[in-house]
């Protein structure tokens, strides 16, 4: 039984640490090196991540800055940037590269919500997918499924639900609630004039 609930601790912590890079990536307006993580740039024949050849940074809230190692990448990093679907439009003065994050409208606002409150209840199903995989181990370990089978209803789950002595069930609703946190997080974020 510990075992699986080691198991599942694992997996939810990592659905939990893959939700919160996705909703990094969400554009709020303001600059963020983890915004460029998508994007790759061809070096010496392979596909390299950006933040591998060069440095990042963000002098200003609105700014991005890649300083790239080897110079001659400079049209490599601006044309992978062109190509990623963010957006951005690039200058550079033959050293750096300039990236100015634009501001965000209240529509736009508006919508990166609604893909963040997705992405969070992606994030949430896999955490209760986890719980039924975790839930399925615990009835074979426990020597067979009951008599019950797969019959068990949501509603049963529910009554189960937080302040009851189920150790998985206790999992689930610790890590959905860090999702809730973190999505609360980002929209406030995003909503911030």
């Amino acid at each position: 039984m510990q075992q699986i609930l080691q198991e599942t601790e694992s997996r939810m912590k990592k659905t939990v640490e893959a939700t919160a890079t996705k909703l990094s990536h969400v554009q709020t307006g303001r600059a963020t090196p983890a915004l460029l993580d998508q994007v790759s740039v061809t070096y010496y024949g392979s596909k390299s991540p950006l933040s591998q050849v060069g440095t990042i940074t963000t002098p200003e809230p609105r700014l991005l800055v890649i300083q790239p190692w080897d110079k001659t990448l400079i049209t490599e990093i601006e044309k992978a940037i062109a190509l990623s679907d963010l957006g951005f439009s690039t200058s550079n003065d033959g050293n750096v590269i300039r990236i100015l994050v634009p501001e965000l409208t209240m529509e736009r606002r508006t919508e990166l919500t609604k893909v963040v409150r997705k992405l969070a209840e992606e994030g949430k199903v896999a955490i209760r997918n986890i719980r039924r995989d975790a839930n399925e181990a615990v009835k074979k370990l426990e020597g067979g499924d009951g008599g019950g089978g797969k019959s068990r209803s949501r509603g049963g789950d529910r009554k189960r639900g937080k302040g009851s002595a189920d150790p998985v069930q206790q999992l689930t609703d610790a890590y959905i609630d860090q999702i809730s946190e973190l999505t609360e997080a980002k929209e406030s974020e995003l909503l911030e004039t």
